[in-house]
């Protein structure tokens, strides 16, 4: 979350939303692009989230992990992603006072992605690294219980984080303007726990993600030297494999901090120097399209998502047994 302080000295007396300065046809345009927008998170992450819940064979942990960050990241799109664009087109806050503490307790709980990035980067390597163990040890339903307590931590965290700094009781600034203020400790506390942890756990597991990944390859290419063609072509296509799934984790990871970093340098910087509201609305909108990239990574490099898609929108789901169907192969 690592909300945004600003300058409580502002006059309020002297405050008003300032008038359009765009002609209609761009202001349309506008909100005709914000909803495409809208759209795309929605429906991108609603196809995530029925492929998993729906077909039986996606029913693993690691794509009830990547369930956990679809619905995140759906309800970015439901929530947060109309409410910054309309605040950004309008360059005012017309939600009033209640719905402002609403949007930012969401968006608290909405850091949830950084740590189903990290949580998918913890089971990644542990998959590598001890397969066997793995597979003896983690379960859906044990994955299932560390999602919902890993929900749970981050709505404790974030209702922490607006009471003890007091933005139950006063959560707007100025009529039209919504904003959330921490104090010093608070801040520290929150570029730690939102920021600096999970960004550490994602770089560090995911390093040794590839090198693992790397490691295998190597030794996949040397055992393909001494056998028949047959399994050449074999261990050739495990090997494609593995860097496949290699290249898809270092573009969801990559697409996550380059959304993500802009946020939080913006958050830190804001409590040393002035920075002009039109950057945090960029910043905000930056961050949220990380929940609209990530569909398309998914449909770009899984085939079984794709396959998912048809069957959706072609409403084979409805027939008797579709969740049985094989969607991996």
């Amino acid at each position: 979350m690592n909300p945004t302080e600003f300058n409580q000295s502002k006059h309020c007396d002297h405050f008003s939303c300032p008038e359009r300065s765009v002609s209609p046809a761009v202001y349309i345009l506008l909100y005709v692009c914000s909803a495409a927008v809208v759209l795309l998170t929605v429906c991108g992450n609603l196809l995530i989230i029925i492929s998993v819940f729906h077909f039986k064979q996606l029913h693993t942990p690691t794509n009830m992990l990547v369930l956990s960050l679809a619905v995140s990241d759906f309800l970015v799109g439901i929530f947060l992603m109309p409410v910054i664009l309309i605040w950004t087109i309008e360059s005012c806050w017309i939600f009033g006072r209640v719905f402002c503490l609403i949007y930012w307790l969401i968006n608290g709980i909405l850091i949830i992605s950084s740590y189903n990035i990290g949580q998918i980067a913890v089971d990644r390597y542990f998959a590598l690294s001890n397969p066997f163990l793995y597979m003896n040890i983690v379960s859906v339903r044990i994955t299932r219980v560390v999602i919902v307590l890993n929900w749970f931590l981050v709505l404790g965290y974030t209702t922490a984080v607006l009471y003890f700094n007091g933005n139950f009781k006063s959560s707007v600034l100025c009529p039209g303007e919504c904003f959330l203020f921490l104090n010093e400790a608070w801040t520290v506390i929150d570029v730690v726990f939102t920021f600096i942890f999970p960004l550490s756990v994602i770089i560090i597991l995911y390093t040794q993600v590839f090198l693992i990944v790397k490691k295998h390859v190597t030794a996949i290419r040397e055992h393909t030297d001494h056998r028949r063609s047959k399994v050449q072509k074999i261990t050739s296509h495990s090997m494609k494999s593995e860097r496949k799934a290699a290249k898809v984790l270092g573009i969801l990871v990559s697409v996550f901090l380059v959304c993500l970093l802009p946020y939080f340098i913006y958050s830190l910087l804001i409590n040393v120097i002035e920075l002009q509201l039109e950057t945090f609305w960029k910043v905000v909108i930056m961050f949220y399209l990380n929940s609209t990239i990530n569909p398309f990574i998914y449909a770009l490099f899984y085939p079984w998502f794709r396959r998912c898609i048809k069957l959706i929108i072609t409403l084979h789901i409805f027939q008797t047994d579709s969740a049985l169907i094989n969607v991996l192969s």
